[in-house]
């Protein structure tokens, strides 16, 4: 699925980005991975869902380390548990996170497999906010 040009890239203040029923399931998924990441210095929570161009989908939570360079973010175990799984390619993804932003670094191992994918960034609401492509 490739990004709709007529939807925004960020909703106005206040307002969510209007998503296709398959976008926000990815959402209502990431929101719930979110609940089972493993942040035990208290770093940021983040929750990923990614679907691939087969129409599965994929979820992952921030598995914080004691060495943070050695964590690993939602929307790279996401990628990394797809790609176990077979996958290739995909179409879509979202974040929900605290922040503002979707780490570069996630967005480029997601580039790694095409580019383009639009990726949601939601709140801890469940809404989305943003889009950013890989």
């Amino acid at each position: 699925m490739t990004p709709d040009p007529t939807r925004p890239a960020t909703a106005p203040a206040g307002a969510a980005l209007d998503l296709a029923a398959q976008d926000a399931k990815l959402l209502v998924l990431a929101r719930s991975a979110r609940l089972r990441a493993h942040v035990p210095d208290g770093r940021r929570a983040e929750g990923a869902a990614l679907r691939d161009t087969d129409g599965r989908t994929y979820a992952a939570a921030t598995v914080g380390l004691s060495r943070p360079e050695l964590t690993i973010s939602a929307l790279r175990a996401a990628v990394a548990a797809a790609v176990s799984s077979g996958a290739r390619r995909f179409e879509a993804a979202a974040v929900v996170t605290e922040g503002d932003e979707i780490a570069s670094d996630d967005l480029a191992t997601l580039a790694e497999f095409g580019a383009g994918v639009p990726v949601f960034l939601g709140g801890t609401d469940g809404v989305a906010r943003r889009r950013a492509t890989s």
